[in-house]
């Protein structure tokens, strides 16, 4: 399992730069580390997510399941901003506290292999850096077969 894990860790990290790269089609540069903002001066939302699917104690078969989440009071963009509103962003899921996608919609297609999984989301503002508070969905817990 420790081997799967990093195997999702180093893919998602190439899908991280990938999606954080240029063509995000907002005309505005992605921020880098050295340009992370003060996250106590960041705006609050008022979003409120959920994931949908799977469900808390749900058993699913291996494979890909598809995340689905619910928000509230907030849109999905699809361009990264640095023009930043409390009611526009990104979702991004994380899976056993490890970023895994930055989803530009409310469904994920996610590859799971067998073992037991903690998922949950995150409603962060266009340049992909949280609210403050953040905004996160209750963790679920769910079993791959």
């Amino acid at each position: 399992m420790p081997r799967l894990h990093r195997f999702i860790g180093a893919a998602s990290l190439l899908m991280l730069l990938a999606a954080c790269g240029g063509g995000g089609g907002g005309g505005s540069a992605t921020p880098t580390a050295s340009q992370t903002p003060d996250l106590s001066t960041r705006p609050s939302s008022p979003a409120v997510l959920q994931v949908t699917y799977p469900t808390q104690g749900a058993t699913v078969a291996a494979g890909t399941v598809r995340v689905t989440v619910a928000l509230q009071n907030a849109t999905v963009v699809q361009a990264t901003s640095t023009d930043v509103k409390p009611t526009e962003g990104h979702v991004h899921l994380f899976l056993d506290n490890q970023l895994i996608y930055m989803a530009y919609s409310l469904q994920q297609d996610v590859p799971v292999q067998p073992g037991v999984y903690t998922l949950k989301a995150e409603f962060v503002a266009g340049d992909h850096f949280p609210f403050n508070p953040r905004v996160y969905s209750a963790s679920i817990i769910f079993t791959v077969k």
